[in-house]
């Protein structure tokens, strides 16, 4: 994932001292670089970056007149930059991933870096999950409609945490952690991402027990959390692979496709 970044900043020293520190940074892409406000949005508005490191003292249009004049497109990431520490309440009420004070410090300038992946990361997410919706209606047509009445249902009486006694221990796991479920008769294989656990219940029970917008069966032995599939693998006769966040592989059989595709939102 390369971050398409802008820097504003009226002194052009301390655009190449922050085009120095980001070097260090083999995923940020500096793709302009602008010396006041107007520029700024102009640029923002033609090159739509992922992130821009943004002065708030500049003659003419400051910092926050930049993010105001951005407003009626999706505007990028944005990371204050500036000598004046008063400024700090209101970057963070317009938003700002972070505020840097100058001269910028290298590790709080990764820890930035780090919180701006984690944001691009959801973002991008969200997106690829409203294009599985849609490849996924098209495999069953109506089917978004069909979820939309669904969204209704309250989640208030599904479980948010789940006891198992697997191995001598209990171990608590958070639902939403769950990526799939396979079942071997009265016993149930719960896959997170870095573990798995056994637990004796069988899969009727179990899916009484989760909110059936997150999680859905695709096959007659596998449950599977919709919010953990990034891919759609096709497969013939119809049938399909859900790849999951792991780089796992889950089969769709050809009847259960339709419920997989009222639900992945």
């Amino acid at each position: 994932m390369t971050i398409r970044t802008i820097i504003v900043d009226d002194e052009k020293l301390a655009i190449q001292g922050l085009q120095l520190r980001l070097e260090a940074f083999e995923d940020v892409e500096i793709i302009e670089t602008c010396s006041n406000g107007r520029e700024a949005i102009r640029k923002i508005k033609t090159e739509k970056p992922d992130l821009v490191f943004l002065d708030i003292q500049m003659p003419g249009f400051d910092g926050f007149s930049v993010v105001k004049g951005v407003m009626e497109i999706e505007p990028p990431l944005f990371v204050f930059v500036t000598a004046y520490q008063e400024h700090a309440i209101r970057a963070f009420e317009a938003n700002a991933v972070n505020y840097l004070m100058k001269p910028v410090d290298e590790d709080k300038l990764a820890d930035t870096l780090e919180r701006v992946r984690i944001r691009l990361n959801e973002k991008r997410s969200a997106e690829e999950a409203e294009k599985l919706k849609n490849v996924l209606s098209e495999v069953a047509p109506g089917a978004a409609e069909e979820y939309a009445e669904g969204e209704g249902e309250s989640a208030d009486r599904f479980e948010k945490l789940i006891n198992i006694k697997d191995r001598g221990q209990i171990f608590r796991v958070e639902v939403e952690s769950i990526e799939h479920i396979e079942a071997a008769g009265d016993y149930m294989c719960i896959y997170t991402g870095d573990n798995s656990l056994i637990l004796r219940e069988t899969m009727k029970d179990l899916e009484r027990r989760l909110d059936p917008r997150r999680f859905q069966r695709v096959h007659r032995s596998t449950i599977v959390n919709l919010n953990q599939v990034r891919q759609v693998k096709p497969h013939t006769n119809g049938e399909c692979f859900l790849v999951l966040d792991s780089g796992a592989e889950v089969k769709v059989s050809r009847s259960y496709r339709d419920v997989v595709a009222r639900f992945v939102h």
